[in-house]
């Protein structure tokens, strides 16, 4: 037999073409990581305090200006008579927390939109000009969502109380205020800081409660837990009925009610308007322990919140095989349970909105020194926290709380409210924490509010009056 040869030349160029091949893919992908890292990556890039490019930035930009929606300025760069440049905040302490600081490191907006309030967008000429004379271009302006007579007015409300408060549009997720106390000023930070950073006092100054600080959320957590009953029995909780007597005892637990206060004869609806813990203690024993964990997850309980500023995540840890008692703790709020303001904020703003939460955010836009928009901010969807059947049924509850409940501080002819009180116990022998969560109108959810008040006592008569200050501020300039 004739013996045939191997072709060398089609050898080669097969090898030829895998190499080819293999070339084109690296150079795609390059392509493809170089288009991600633009549209998503490069402004976190850009951003990070350890990125040398800041330096340069803000050798050759004058840090722009942070205002309130309404044209407040909150934060400005000043120079000094000796030359030296100067970060100035015109309404001191009260926005401390959200705006931040830019002396000792970066926070609040300041950090988040550190990139933005270093470019310079002004006209081309007067860029060049301003190089080749080796002076300073105006930085870019932020416009954020945040409303300074909403903000002064919770502020006020809150007082000197410690705690937290928390404004948000239901339907855009625009914040409108984010109030935390004890706060500082941060126009005399250097002069204080070792004062703040030692904390001796134990207040936390320089921390965000409204994003930050984590506490029980006490009956506030009788959403999830009504809304567990709720689907377990789509058909037959109107059914569920249950005598308090002011002291709930199953075996050798006892579980009371807001001062021993005795609700008598109670269906889910006056339970849940009169916040009784007893009837929910006795409801949560017959949950399904799996199911409910799942639904707080649901709910972004050890979860990652959908949020560009700094955050802690909040937690719920009771397993299937938990004991009873952690079972009634849980079910009202209590145990191992941890959330904070913002995240009860977000809840029930999904509530108002047909269940579905919206991303808060804090910028609206950016502006370039002559008022141009440079950028916009839309609203966003996160998705569905719950159905729509589901927040109906909860803004039914919920507004019972009004009208007939611990919330009737915020009984009112000018627009109806729906909410939840909350009274967290934390430590023994201290007074609880007060909570009020809610929004209004109720027919047509404007704004959510989220109210906490350390050692406040009772949510309906501390924290409640807070929100109503709050809903009264707001229709009063917006209307309905």
């Amino acid at each position: 037999m004739k013996k045939t040869r191997s072709n060398p030349n089609a050898k080669t160029n097969r090898n030829i073409l895998r190499l080819a091949y293999v070339v084109v893919g690296i150079f795609v992908c390059m392509i493809a990581y170089m288009a991600y890292f633009m549209q998503i990556k490069s402004e976190t890039v850009i951003n990070n305090p350890y990125n040398a490019r800041l330096n340069l930035l803000s050798d050759r930009v004058v840090r722009g200006e942070i205002l309130s929606s309404d044209g407040q300025v909150l934060a400005r760069t000043v120079t000094g008579d000796d030359g030296e440049e100067k970060r100035e905040y015109p309404l001191g302490s009260l926005f401390a927390h959200v705006v931040g600081y830019s002396d000792h490191g970066k926070t609040g907006l300041e950090s988040a939109a550190n990139f933005y309030l270093l470019s310079s967008h002004i006209n081309l000429v007067e860029q060049v000009t301003n190089e080749l004379a080796d002076i300073k271009s105006p930085g870019d302006n932020i416009v954020t969502t945040l409303d300074a007579q909403i903000q002064q007015a919770a502020s006020d409300l809150l007082g000197d109380r410690r705690g937290a408060v928390v404004v948000m549009e239901t339907d855009t997720g625009k914040i409108l205020a984010m109030v935390s106390k004890p706060g500082f000023d941060p126009n005399t930070l250097s002069e204080q800081w070792d004062i703040l950073t030692s904390d001796e006092a134990g207040e936390a100054r320089l921390l965000n409660r409204a994003s930050q600080g984590l506490y029980p959320p006490g009956s506030t957590f009788k959403i999830v837990t009504a809304m567990e009953y709720l689907r377990e029995h789509p058909q037959d909780y109107a059914d569920f009925s249950f005598d308090c007597s002011g002291v709930y005892q199953d075996g050798e637990y006892e579980i009371k009610c807001y001062h021993s206060t005795a609700h008598g004869h109670e269906d889910l609806r006056l339970a849940f308007a009169n916040s009784c813990n007893g009837a929910f203690a006795n409801l949560g024993l017959s949950l399904d322990k799996k199911k409910l964990k799942e639904l707080s997850e649901d709910l972004l309980f050890n979860r990652n919140l959908p949020l560009s500023f700094p955050y802690n995540n909040s937690s719920y840890q009771m397993e299937e095989g938990a004991d009873d008692w952690e079972t009634l703790q849980t079910s009202i709020g209590q145990g191992k349970t941890q959330i904070t303001p913002i995240h009860n904020g977000m809840i029930v703003s999904a509530i108002a909105n047909g269940g579905i939460l919206m991303k808060p955010y804090l910028i609206d836009r950016i502006e370039n020194a002559a008022g141009e928009t440079v950028k916009k901010f839309m609203p966003d969807s996160y998705g569905a926290l719950m159905s729509a059947q589901d927040a109906q049924r909860l803004t039914e509850l919920m507004a019972d709380v009004v009208t007939e409940g611990t919330g009737s501080a915020l009984r009112t002819d000018a627009y109806t409210a729906a909410g939840k009180t909350g009274s967290a116990e934390f430590e023994t022998g201290k007074e609880t924490h007060a909570w009020f969560v809610g929004f209004a109108p109720v027919e047509s959810p404007k704004i959510a509010v989220s109210v906490l008040v350390e050692e406040g006592g009772s949510g309906g008569q501390t924290a409640a009056p807070i929100a109503r200050g709050i809903f009264d501020t707001y229709f009063s300039t917006y209307g309905q």
